[in-house]
C-alpha cells in the first residue's frame, strides 16, 4: 500500500538511510511497498535485495520532480518499464529541459497523480493518488467518477519530528534559504510518515474501491532484476568463440615477444590463465582494454597497468601491464579465479593531459547509450556539514568558518550552535549530492538506460545514477581509466630530451630504467625528488632507512609505506629485520615458507591471505572476504566478525597457541584498506624507476617536466632548486623566449607565464600567440602596440624583468610605460602603417638595490630567483653543520640555518608533532622532528628561514634531527619600501612551505605492540 517512499537517497529531501527505510517497513507489518526517490533510481538495487531477504514485495519507480514541484510518480510494471521511465528522464537531463505537467505514454510504467495535480483526462495506466487526509474532498460529487482511478498515496519522508526538522533542514540546504524564509510548498506534509497497515487500511474503510484499485496496481508491477548475469559488453569480435581466437593469438605473440621462443613456464602459465579466461567469459574484457592501449600506442601516449591485473601472464603479454609475473612470483588467482565472486578490473593510468582523448576514443567507439562514468555520492562531511547547517540557522560567515575548522569541543555553548551540532551529527553520512566518479567507465551490453537514467555534469562525459559498489552488484566491471601528473612527467620529459638534446630515449623498454646502476645509486640515498611515488620525505626517509638499491626491495617499499603496515608496526619490523637479517626467529614455519622474501613480515595483500590459508588454513571464500576487505571494497562488518571467529576456531583446531594467533589477526586486521597488493606495488616500483632513470640521466629536462605538470608532493620552487643544483641556470618569464609552460634552452630554464601571480592567462596566452605569428617583440613600446593589455599587466611584466633584454632598468621602464599609455588609444593598436617614433626622454638613473629584483620575485613568484633565501638574511650566519655532515654526529647536538621545505602534521597520544624538511646553505635536504613540547615553545612560523637547535639521531643510515630549539630568522626589509616601515616587511609573508595534515587517530607505539621476534612455543 505504501506506493511513495522516499530514502536519503531523494537528495535534501528524504531523511531515512534505505535500511532504516526496510527495517521500519518490517515492523509496521506492511507486504508491498514501493522505492520512488526523486528523479533517481540510485538505491533500488540495494532495496530490491534488502526487501526479498525481509519478504517484501518491492516495487521500483522515479518520483518526478521539477523546479521543486512534484508532477507525478512512475512506477515500473516491468524492467521494461523501469528502461522507459529511464530514458524519458535521461533525455531532459541531457537537454536541460523541465519535466512536462503530463506524463508521456508509457507502455509498461503505471503513473500516479497526487490529488491536486490531476491532469483532465487519465489513460488507462494512469491513477490518481490521494492521501488519508484528503478523503473528505470525496465527499464533492465532481469525485464520485474518479474513484475507480483512485489508489492509496501515504507517502514516507521522515518517521519523527526530530526528522521533519531535518527535512526542512536539507530542504533549506536546497533551496538555499534560512529556515524562516522556508514555505510550505517547499517542504513535505508533516502527514508522510510510514503508519502500521491495518490503520492505514482503516482510513480507507469508507472506500474500499480505493483499496481495491490501489491492491489491483500492485498486481500489476512486477519488477524482477537478475543480478548473477554479467551486464559488460560480452564479446569484442562478435562471439565467444572468436574472442578466444584473438586473445589466444595476442597472447602467444606477446609470448614470444616477451620471452623468446624457449620458455616452457611462461608458455604453461599462458594456457592456464586462459582457460580461466574462457571460463569465466572474460576475454571481451580483456580484449576491449588491449583495443584501448592499441589506440593510445597509436597516438604516442605513455600508459601504466597497474593493480591486480599486472598478476596476469596474457596481461603482460598483451601490454596491458608491464610487469613479468614470472620475475616476482605473482599468481594470477589473486586477479582472476573461479572461486572469486566479482571480476576484478584493469587500472590503466594515462597523463593528465592525454586522458580525455582516450575517452573520446572509449565513447565513439563503444556508443554513447553503451558507455558511461559510474556515479557517486559525495556525503555530507564534517566540514561542509557545519557550514551547510550553520547557513540555514542564519549564522554569520566568521562564525561558520570557526565551527567549520576546529573540533566540536571547541565551538560556542550558545544554544543555536548546539541545533547546528544535533543535526549536523545527523547528516553525517548522508549523501549530498551525486557526482562523477574519478575514473570508473561502464561499457554496457544492453543500453544503459535500461538500468539506470543518466545525467551530463560538465565535464560533458555522461554518468549512471549509482555507484561503483552498486554497478558490481548488478553484473558490471568497469574499465579504471585514471590520470596521474606523474605519467606527464616522464612522458614530457622525453618529448623534452628529444628536442633539447636530440636524444630518444625509450622509456617504454622498462628494461632501460629498472634496476639501472646509478638510479639505484640516487635511490638508496633517497635523491628521487620530483619521482613518482617515491619523493615524499617519508619516502626519502624509508629508501635510505632500507639502502634500497634494488627493484625487489623498492616493490616492498612501496607497500610498506602504506598506512595499514605502518599501522600494524609491521613497517618498523621490516626495517629491521632488512637491516638484522640474522636478529630474529620467524613466528612460525608457515612466515618462512610463505613469506621469506619479506623476511616473514606481511607487506602485501597477497601476504595476509596467505597467512589466513596456510597459518589458519581457512576457507577460500574466507580469504577472499579479506580481500575485498584489505581492498577497501565494500563490505559487511558481520562478514568480517565472522572471519575473525572462524579464524580464532580454525587456529585452534590447528593447536597453535592463542597469543601468536591473536597477535597475527592484530596484524591482518590493521591491513584493512590500506595495503597494496604485490602487482601494484611492482607498477608503481617500475614507473618510478622510469621518473627516476630520466632525473638521474637528464636532470634539468625532467625537472622541466615536473614544473610544466604542476609539480608532485612539492611546490614549484622545490623543483625549480632542484633544477639549478643540477646545473641549469633559471631565468624568470621573457616576453620574447618564454612560453606559457616553462621552457628549456640547453641549461636555460625560462620560467613560464603561468607562474606569474595576477598575470591574465588570456594575455599570457595573446603574448605568444602574437609573437609567432608576427616575430619577436623589438621593445616596451612594439610590445604595448601589439598586446591589448593595461597598465597593471605591464607593471607586472617589467617588474618580473620581461623586457630586460631592452637593455633599460625596470625604473626606466616603468617611466616609458606611464608615458604611452597615458594618451594611448587601444582603437589605434595595430593601425598606424608608419608607427610614430615615441619622444625620447632623458630619464634620470634611480639606483636600486641589488635585492629589489629578489622581493619582487617572491611577489611575482612566491619565491626568489636572482638570490637565494639565504641571501636575504639579516645574519651572515649559516650554521656550523651543514646536511652532508649528519651522519658522523649521531647522538651529537648541532645548530642549523636551513629553509623550511615541508613539514607533515602526525597525531601522536601526547598531541600533535610535525616532521620538517628542509634545505642548508649549500641546497641540500635534511629532516628533523618537532615533538609537542618542543612545539609549545618553538612554534612554526610560515615560510622561510629557522635557526635549529637539536640532536641527531641516525635511524638505520638515516639522519634526523630531533628539535629542541628553533627561531625563525628575519630577512632583511624590503629595499623597495624603504620610505614606508609598514610594508617593509609584507611581502616576506608570501614565502610559502608545504603542510601536509593527517587527520587518523594515532599509531600505537612500539612497546604498545610488542613484535615478537622469537618462535612461540606450542
Amino acid at each position: 500500500m505504501y506506493l511513495n517512499c522516499h530514502s536519503f537517497h531523494s537528495l535534501r529531501y528524504g531523511t531515512i538511510p534505505l535500511t532504516e527505510l526496510i527495517q521500519q517497513a518490517v515492523i509496521c507489518g506492511i507486504k508491498t511497498m514501493a522505492l520512488t526517490d526523486i528523479n533517481t533510481v540510485t538505491g533500488i538495487y540495494d532495496f530490491i535485495k534488502a526487501c526479498e531477504e525481509v519478504n517484501i514485495k518491492p516495487l521500483v519507480g522515479i518520483e518526478f520532480r521539477c523546479n521543486h514541484k512534484l508532477r507525478y510518480i512512475g512506477l515500473a510494471k516491468n524492467a521494461d518499464g523501469l528502461a522507459e521511465m529511464n530514458r524519458f528522464l535521461t533525455q531532459h537531463n541531457f537537454e536541460n529541459r523541465s519535466l512536462p505537467l503530463v506524463a508521456p505514454s508509457f507502455n509498461n510504467v503505471c503513473i500516479i497523480y497526487p490529488f491536486e495535480n490531476k491532469p483532465t483526462e487519465l489513460k488507462d495506466h494512469e491513477y490518481v493518488g490521494i492521501a488519508p487526509e484528503q478523503l473528505p474532498k470525496l465527499f464533492l460529487a465532481e469525485w464520485h467518477l474518479w474513484l475507480n482511478k483512485m489508489v492509496v498515496l501515504q507517502s514516507v519522508t521522515f518517521r519523527t519530528k526530530r526528522e521533519f526538522n531535518l527535512h526542512k533542514i536539507l530542504r533549506a540546504i536546497d533551496t538555499n534559504v534560512i529556515l524562516s524564509r522556508l514555505t510550505v510548498d517547499d517542504c513535505c506534509k508533516t502527514s508522510e510518515v510510514m503508519i502500521p497497515l491495518k490503520e492505514l487500511l482503516s482510513k480507507f474503510e469508507e472506500y474500499p474501491q480505493i483499496i481495491s484499485n490501489t491492491e489491483k496496481l500492485i498486481e500489476e508491477c512486477h519488477f524482477e532484476f537478475d543480478f548473477k548475469t554479467p551486464k559488460n559488453k560480452k564479446f569484442f569480435s562478435g562471439s565467444r568463440e572468436s574472442d578466444m581466437q584473438l586473445l589466444t593469438k595476442l597472447a602467444q605473440e606477446g609470448v614470444f615477444k616477451k620471452y623468446g621462443t624457449d620458455n616452457p613456464q611462461a608458455k604453461a602459465r599462458v594456457e592456464k590463465e586462459l582457460k580461466v579466461i574462457d571460463q569465466l567469459e572474460f576475454s571481451g574484457y580483456f580484449l576491449i582494454t588491449w583495443d584501448i592501449i592499441q589506440y593510445s600506442i597509436s597516438q604516442g601516449f605513455l600508459h601504466i597497468g597497474r593493480g591486480s591485473g599486472a598478476n596476469s601472464i596474457v596481461s603482460y603479454c598483451l601490454g596491458i601491464t608491464d610487469i613479468c609475473p614470472i620475475e616476482l612470483d605473482l599468481y594470477f588467482e589473486r586477479f582472476l579465479n573461479v572461486n572469486r565472486k566479482s571480476p576484478p578490473d584493469f587500472d590503466i593510468d594515462w597523463s593528465w593531459k592525454e586522458r580525455d582523448t582516450i575517452l573520446r576514443y572509449i565513447f565513439d567507439k563503444y556508443g554513447a547509450d553503451y558507455v558511461a562514468f559510474c556515479g557517486t555520492n559525495v556525503e555530507f562531511k564534517y566540514r561542509s556539514i557545519f557550514r551547510e547547517v550553520g547557513k540555514v540557522f542564519g549564522l554569520p560567515k566568521e562564525e561558520l568558518d570557526l565551527l567549520a575548522k576546529n573540533p566540536m569541543q571547541l565551538h560556542d555553548t550558545n544554544p543555536i550552535v548546539k541545533l547546528v551540532q544535533e543535526y549536523g551529527m545527523l547528516l553525517e553520512k548522508y549523501p549530498n549530492q551525486r557526482s562523477m566518479h574519478s575514473c570508473g567507465i561502464l561499457i554496457s551490453e544492453e543500453p544503459l538506460t535500461n538500468f539506470t537514467p543518466l545525467e551530463m555534469p560538465p565535464k560533458g562525459f555522461p554518468i549512471v545514477l549509482f555507484d561503483m559498489h552498486i554497478a558490481e552488484d548488478i553484473g558490471f566491471e568497469k574499465f579504471d581509466i585514471l590520470s596521474q601528473r606523474g605519467i606527464g612527467h616522464i612522458d614530457d620529459s622525453v618529448k623534452l630530451i628529444e628536442k633539447n638534446r636530440g636524444i630518444k630515449v625509450d622509456i617504454r623498454n622498462t628494461s632501460l630504467s629498472k634496476n639501472e646502476a646509478k638510479s639505484n645509486h640516487f635511490l638508496s640515498h633517497g635523491k628521487t625528488i620530483g619521482c613518482f611515488y617515491i619523493e615524499s620525505p617519508a619516502m626519502r626517509g624509508l629508501l635510505r632507512r632500507l639502502k634500497c638499491d634494488n627493484y625487489k626491495t623498492l616493490v616492498a617499499a612501496s607497500s610498506i609505506i602504506r598506512p595499514g603496515v605502518a599501522q600494524s608496526g609491521m613497517m618498523k619490523e621490516y626495517i629491521f629485520r632488512h637491516n638484522h637479517p640474522d636478529k630474529f626467529e620467524y613466528f612460525h614455519e608457515v612466515f618462512k615458507e610463505q613469506l621469506g622474501e619479506t623476511y616473514g613480515v606481511m607487506v602485501y595483500q597477497e601476504d595476509v591471505i596467505k597467512i589466513a590459508l596456510h597459518y589458519a588454513g581457512l576457507p577460500a571464500a574466507d580469504g577472499d572476504i579479506l580481500r575485498r576487505a584489505m581492498s577497501g571494497k565494500k563490505r559487511s562488518k558481520a562478514a568480517l566478525q565472522k572471519v575473525k571467529d572462524n579464524y580464532i576456531a580454525c587456529c585452534a583446531k590447528k593447536g597453535h597457541p592463542l597469543k601468536l594467533s591473536e597477535e597475527i589477526y592484530r596484524q591482518i586486521e590493521s591491513f584493512a584498506g590500506y595495503s597494496f597488493c604485490k602487482a601494484h606495488s611492482a607498477s608503481y616500483a617500475v614507473e618510478s624507476y622510469q621518473s627516476l632513470y630520466l632525473k638521474v640521466h637528464y636532470p634539468i629536462e625532467f625537472m622541466v617536466a615536473v614544473i610544466n605538470n604542476q609539480g608532485g608532493f612539492y611546490r614549484t620552487e622545490v623543483y625549480v632548486h632542484e633544477a639549478k643544483m643540477s646545473g641549469a641556470t633559471i631565468q624568470n618569464p621573457c616576453v620574447n623566449k618564454s612560453e606559457y609552460e616553462t621552457t628549456l634552452y640547453g641549461i636555460k630554464i625560462y620560467l613560464g607565464f603561468m607562474h606569474l601571480e595576477g598575470l591574465e592567462t588570456k594575455i599570457a596566452h595573446g603574448i605568444i600567440t602574437e609573437r609567432e605569428e608576427n616575430g619577436e617583440f623589438t621593445s616596451l613600446e612594439d610590445f604595448i602596440n601589439r598586446i591589448p593589455i593595461g597598465i597593471e599587466g605591464i607593471q607586472i611584466l617589467i617588474f618580473i624583468g620581461a623586457f630586460r633584454f631592452t637593455g633599460k632598468t625596470k625604473n626606466q621602464l616603468l617611466v616609458i610605460a606611464r608615458l604611452i599609455m597615458v594618451n594611448f588609444k587601444s582603437e589605434n593598436r595595430n593601425l598606424m602603417l608608419l608607427q610614430e617614433p615615441i619622444k625620447e626622454y632623458t630619464l634620470p638613473i634611480l639606483e636600486r638595490s641589488a635585492f629589489e629584483d629578489a622581493f619582487d620575485e617572491i611577489e611575482l613568484l612566491s619565491f626568489p630567483v636572482s638570490c637565494t633565501p639565504f641571501d636575504l638574511l639579516q645574519t651572515k650566519y649559516r650554521g656550523h653543520v651543514m646536511a652532508k655532515d649528519l651522519l658522523s654526529h649521531h647522538k651529537k647536538t648541532v645548530k642549523m640555518l636551513a629553509y623550511l621545505i615541508s613539514r607533515k602534521h602526525v597525531p601522536t597520544k601526547m598531541g600533535a608533532m610535525y616532521f620538517g624538511t628542509w634545505v642548508d646553505h649549500e641546497g641540500e635536504y635534511f629532516d628533523t622532528a618537532h615533538f609537542t613540547n618542543s612545539l609549545e615553545k618553538y612554534p612554526f612560523k610560515g615560510g622561510g628561514c629557522y635557526l635549529l637547535l637539536g640532536t641527531v639521531e641516525v635511524d638505520y643510515h638515516f639522519p634526523t634531527i630531533t628539535v629542541t630549539k628553533m627561531a625563525k630568522m628575519p630577512f632583511i626589509p624590503d629595499p623597495r619600501y624603504s620610505n614606508t616601515s609598514d610594508r617593509q616587511y609584507k611581502v616576506h609573508e608570501q614565502l610559502r612551505e608545504d603542510v601536509s595534515m593527517t587527520h587518523r587517530a594515532p599509531y600505537p607505539q612500539e612497546h604498545e605492540i610488542n613484535l615478537p621476534r622469537h618462535k612461540m612455543s606450542t
